[in-house]
């Protein structure tokens, strides 16, 4: 287990450090195509800090598959909405690999407010 304390700490900073760690890049037996064991668990994720305007200027976009459906949301909206776990999880996904793994690697986060 991989613990890492998300106070007074960036976004970027917690999701890179949770990405290495979640494709096993700090294991001596490396390899791209295998998963890692281990669980990464991520504490105090409502007091990470947020730099600069990014809370009304960041802009998530999905699209529900219908006409006129595309919704976007600022960080703040999605903070409100499902808290700092969601924003956390979706700059983690961000930063592995798209293959595969990792749908398997995100299942070995743990993040507690």
């Amino acid at each position: 287990m991989y613990i890492i304390d998300a106070k007074s700490k960036s976004l970027g900073r917690i999701a890179s450090e949770a990405a290495f760690v979640l494709m096993g890049k700090n294991n001596p037996a490396y390899a791209k195509n295998k998963l890692q064991p281990g669980i990464v668990h991520i504490t105090n994720a409502s007091k990470l800090i947020s730099t600069g305007q990014k809370l009304t200027k960041k802009v998530y976009t999905r699209y529900t598959g219908f006409p006129g459906g595309k919704i976007e949301l600022s960080q703040a909206q999605i903070i409100e909405k499902k808290g700092h776990g969601d924003v956390l999880m979706k700059a983690i996904r961000g930063m592995l690999p798209a293959n595969k793994l990792r749908a398997k690697m995100l299942k070995n986060v743990r993040i507690t407010d």
